[in-house]
């Protein structure tokens, strides 16, 4: 079968042998997978990836079950594991469907049977694979602190950012409360969506400094940091979702004064409610 594996270095459609599943493990028919942006970083990082990449996956098992793909495979028995986060496991890294173990950019892949996220009626398999970006914002927003009540705002308007966005708006119109969704949006068609999608572009973000009760920085620099700052209100707190991948300065003195909280948000585990891929 085809599937997408570096070769010298670049991404390359390869001839591999059919997955078959071991005791634990379902084989998915793949009908969708997204390229993130981390895959790119990856493998512009030279991280060893020796596996089918892919990690944004939606498919039909044997069983014909449709199903989204948690691609974290822990090892149960460190610290984190034994702790119940599960997605700070000491080797998760290393052993995560799309890096560690075949991904999704394949014709079929096997993965955990506790991997499987079974989908709702009337999901359609072809956008089933943005279940896995948006577990990471409602694994955000969780960390956040996020209701139905929080004034939130939203720097960067990518797929993380859209779905930080999307994630808020159903909190707000199911659970009440009022809150507002302002979106910092660099793009024409970003902020369409953002919109469509129930946020408010902020077309002059300094009239809404010191604001947001909560601020989502979903764009991954330093600039974006700065303006999550700018954005906060005094004891606010602000989630980082993007990743960060060289030193990022720290805003200073604005975060200082503010003593507003700073989360980093790594991937997407379990809450009280259960997992939040399965929400």
């Amino acid at each position: 079968m085809h599937a997408v594996r570096l070769v010298d270095g670049a991404p390359r459609v390869v001839d591999v042998a059919p997955p078959e599943p071991g005791a634990g493990w379902v084989r998915v028919a793949v009908r969708s997978a997204g390229i993130c942006a981390s895959d790119l970083h990856l493998i512009d990082a030279g991280f060893p990836v020796s596996a089918t990449l892919g990690h944004e996956i939606a498919g039909v098992t044997d069983g014909g079950t449709p199903v989204a793909v948690e691609p974290i495979v822990p090892c149960g028995v460190c610290g984190p594991c034994a702790a119940g986060a599960y997605h700070l496991c000491d080797t998760a890294a290393f052993t995560m469907i799309g890096v560690g173990t075949d991904g999704g950019m394949a014709e079929a892949l096997i993965v955990p049977e506790r991997s499987l996220v079974p989908l709702p009626a009337g999901v359609a398999l072809a956008d089933a694979s943005l279940v896995e970006p948006l577990a990471v914002a409602v694994h955000g927003l969780r960390l956040g602190g996020h209701t139905g009540a929080t004034d939130t705002a939203i720097v960067g308007a990518g797929s993380i950012g859209l779905a930080a966005v999307a994630a808020a708006a159903h909190t707000v119109s199911t659970g009440g409360g009022g809150g507002r969704i302002s979106v910092l949006a660099r793009h024409d068609h970003q902020r369409v969506a953002a919109e469509a999608l129930g946020g408010s572009v902020l077309d002059d973000p300094s009239a809404h400094q010191s604001t947001a009760d909560l601020v989502v920085e979903a764009a991954g620099t330093a600039d974006a940091f700065a303006q999550a700052v700018d954005l906060v209100r005094p004891g606010g707190t602000i989630v980082l979702l993007s990743i960060h991948w060289s030193p990022t300065p720290t805003p200073g003195i604005g975060l200082w004064l503010k003593e507003a909280r700073v989360i980093p948000a790594m991937t997407y585990g379990a809450g009280p409610d259960g997992r939040d891929i399965d929400h």
